[in-house]
C-alpha cells in the first residue's frame, strides 16, 4: 500500500492532523517539540461519494471504499541534514514514502510554542525543502563519485546516471527542488533509483485556526498566510495547498457520522477540509479509483493512473487479468444520469472495451475473463 508522510517544523500540528485523518488516537499531540519520535501509521479510507450513489441503483448490501496509509513523521528543525534535532531519524522515514504531505502552520496563539519563535509559513516551507534539497546534494555528491568512475570505465547505465546528476546537482544548488528539473521519461526513471527526498510529490495543509477556517476555505485569499502559502506553492513547487484545522478535524472524530454534516453547517463550510485532503494526496500519489457494484457490494478498486483494462482487472484477482476477454465499462456519469446500467446500454453508454483500453476514474466496470 502507497504511504503518505506527515512532515512539518515541531509543534505545527502534524499529530493533531494525523489523529483527525486516521480517526484514532495513536499520535500524541502535545506543546513541545518532538513528542512524535517514532513514526505512527495507519490506514485510511479515501473519501468517495460515488460509491453511495452506485450502491443505491445497484441495492447493494455494503461499501467498500479504497484507502492509502498515511504516515505520522517526527518534525523536523534546520540542521536535520547534518542530524540536529531527530533529523537523521526523519530523512530516513521520509526516504520510504511515496508523498509528502507538509503540515504549515498558519495562524497565530501565544499558548503554542513555535519552534522558530514566531509565525511565519514560507519561512518555515523553505527550512523544510532546504533540509531535504541538502540531504539529496549530499547523497548525489556520493554517488557521482562512485558512478563517474564506472562511466569512464564504459559502463552504459554508470552514464545515464552521471549526466542526470551532472543536471540534477546545480538544480539543487539554487534551491530548487529535484521534482521541479525537467527531464524526460528515460531520465525519470533514473531518478526514480536516487530515491531522492526532494524528488516526492508534494502537497501543503494549512493549518488554520478554528474560527477562521470558513472564511479560509470559502475564499483563501483572506487568510494572508494563506494566500502565500498557495502562491509559493504553486510557484515554487508545482504543488498544491489546502485549508484545514486540525483541531476542528480531531474534534469532529468524536462525533457521530450523522452529527458531522450538521457541525460542518454550523462552522460554515460544505466539506471537511481532511476529506479534500486525503482525495487530495490520493491524487497526488497517482491513483485512480474505478468501481464494481451489485447486490453484494460496491466497491471501490485502486489503479495507477494509466492502467489497462487488463491491469485493472488483475487489482481484482490474478485470474481477471490472466484470461482477460473485454471489460463491460460505464463512466459513473453517464450511470448516475440515466439511473440503470439496462437504461444505460439501451442509450449506447455502456461499451466493450479490449486490452488497450485506459480504464479511467469514475469507470463502472465489470470484467469478463476466462481461465
Amino acid at each position: 500500500m502507497l504511504q503518505a508522510g506527515i512532515v512539518g517544523l515541531p509543534n505545527v500540528g502534524k499529530s493533531t492532523l494525523f489523529n483527525a485523518v486516521t480517526r484514532s488516537r495513536k499520535a500524541e499531540a502535545a506543546n513541545y517539540p518532538f513528542c512524535t519520535i517514532d513514526p505512527n501509521k495507519g490506514i485510511v479510507t479515501v473519501p468517495d461519494p460515488r460509491l453511495a450513489e452506485c450502491s443505491k441503483i445497484s441495492g447493494s448490501q455494503k461499501l467498500i471504499p479504497t484507502a492509502i496509509e498515511f504516515v505520522d513523521i517526527a518534525g523536523l528543525v534546520k540542521g536535520a541534514s547534518e542530524g540536529a534535532g531527530l533529523g537523521n531519524k526523519f530523512l530516513a522515514t521520509i526516504r520510504e514514502v511515496d508523498a509528502v504531505l507538509q503540515v504549515v502552520r498558519c495562524f497565530e496563539n501565544d499558548d503554542i510554542i513555535h519552534e522558530m519563535g514566531s509565525v511565519d509559513p514560507i519561512r518555515d516551507i523553505e527550512i523544510i525543502n532546504s533540509e531535504l534539497i541538502l540531504a539529496d546534494i549530499a547523497a548525489l555528491d556520493k554517488r557521482l563519485q562512485s558512478r563517474a568512475k564506472k562511466a569512464k570505465g564504459g559502463d552504459k547505465e554508470a552514464a545515464k546516471e552521471v549526466a542526470l546528476m551532472e543536471k540534477l546537482l546545480p538544480h539543487l544548488n539554487e534551491g530548487n527542488p529535484a521534482i521541479t528539473l525537467e527531464i524526460s521519461d528515460d531520465e525519470k526513471d533514473v531518478l526514480n533509483e536516487f530515491q531522492l527526498l526532494s524528488a516526492k510529490p508534494t502537497i501543503y495543509a494549512c493549518n488554520v485556526y478554528e474560527d477562521e477556517l470558513a472564511a479560509a476555505i470559502n475564499d483563501p485569499d483572506s487568510n494572508a498566510l494563506v494566500a502565500a502559502v498557495r502562491k509559493y506553492a504553486a510557484e515554487s513547487h508545482q504543488a498544491n495547498a489546502i485549508v484545514i484545522s486540525a483541531r476542528i478535524e480531531e474534534e469532529m472524530t468524536e462525533l457521530e457520522d450523522a452529527d458531522v454534516k450538521e457541525y460542518l453547517e454550523a462552522l460554515g463550510v460544505e466539506d471537511s477540509g481532511v476529506s479534500s485532503l486525503i482525495r487530495g494526496v490520493y491524487s497526488l500519489l497517482g491513483l485512480r479509483t474505478y468501481i464494481t457494484t451489485g447486490e453484494k457490494e460496491t466497491r471501490a478498486w485502486t489503479i495507477p493512473a494509466g492502467a489497462k483494462a487488463p491491469q485493472a482487472a488483475g487489482v481484482i484477482h490474478t485470474d481477471f487479468e490472466r484470461g482477460f476477454i473485454r471489460a463491460e465499462i460505464v463512466s459513473y456519469d453517464n450511470l448516475i444520469e440515466y439511473g440503470s446500467l439496462a437504461k444505460a446500454r439501451e442509450a449506447g453508454k455502456l461499451r466493450s472495451e479490449g486490452k488497450e483500453y485506459e480504464v479511467k476514474d469514475g469507470d463502472v466496470v465489470e470484467f469478463l475473463f476466462n481461465v
